[in-house]
């Protein structure tokens, strides 16, 4: 258990709500006894902190855009990746045969990173899950929001840029803010002696794609979609 707390560098104030995280149905001497009532609750605080980081982040997508985001990240696909990246299904205590092809099923998985984060909620409160989740999920926010779901706004105003002066933008960084394992960036676009209005972004890359986006929505004659604020 302790090298699971160094893996969510967090401590428990109470080791038996760890160990009943770490602890599946297929052993547990009940269901009630076993990770599943944590799995539900930890289900909606990490549903509940992605939305606030999505929303915070990204202050120029919509509605629509905000929760396809959060979908992929608190997926259970999502969800057994990280697990199985960080080793967590590895301090699972499953009865014999769960694991028995020498891999844990990617349900299980997921469900480790639900109940552990559930734990921690409730040996620590909201704010230390925010911590945990926000470094758990950072990579993966970086994931989905490079994917090739998400319009490369960056070529579109190249293109235009040439097409109208003949010159390529540049980016420029105008702030960032956050803690290291989370920081957000603000970038501007410019276009010869012409700045754009400035976007944030969870990291530079997504911050210049921002950037671009509010860039073309004024060169179109469109409101721009981020916000310089």
């Amino acid at each position: 258990m302790h090298d699971c707390e160094a893996l969510l560098q967090y401590e428990f104030n109470n080791p038996q709500l760890l160990e009943q995280c770490l602890t599946h149905a297929s052993v547990a001497s009940t269901r009630l006894a076993s990770n599943e009532r944590l799995e539900f609750l930890g289900d909606a605080v990490l549903g509940l902190v992605v939305c606030e980081l999505l929303f915070r982040q990204f202050p120029q997508h919509a509605e629509g855009e905000l929760t396809r985001l959060k979908s992929m990240l608190v997926s259970r696909h999502t969800c057994a990746q990280i697990a199985a990246n960080m080793g967590f299904d590895q301090h699972l205590i499953v009865g014999k045969g769960v694991n028995s092809s020498g891999r844990m099923p990617s349900s299980i998985q997921a469900a480790v990173l639900e109940s552990l984060i559930a734990g921690v909620y409730l040996d620590g409160g909201l704010e230390a899950a925010r911590t945990v989740i926000e470094r758990l999920i950072a990579p993966e926010v970086e994931r989905v929001t490079q994917s090739d779901h998400i319009t490369n706004f960056k070529s579109l105003l190249q293109q235009l840029a040439q097409k109208m002066s003949g010159v390529t933008p540049v980016y420029r960084i105008l702030d960032e803010k956050g803690p290291d394992h989370s920081k957000c960036f603000q970038v501007t676009a410019i276009i010869g002696s012409d700045s754009f209005p400035a976007a944030w972004g969870p990291n530079k890359k997504a911050a210049e794609q921002n950037a671009a986006q509010n860039a073309l929505c004024q060169l179109q004659g469109e409101n721009e979609a981020g916000s310089a604020e």
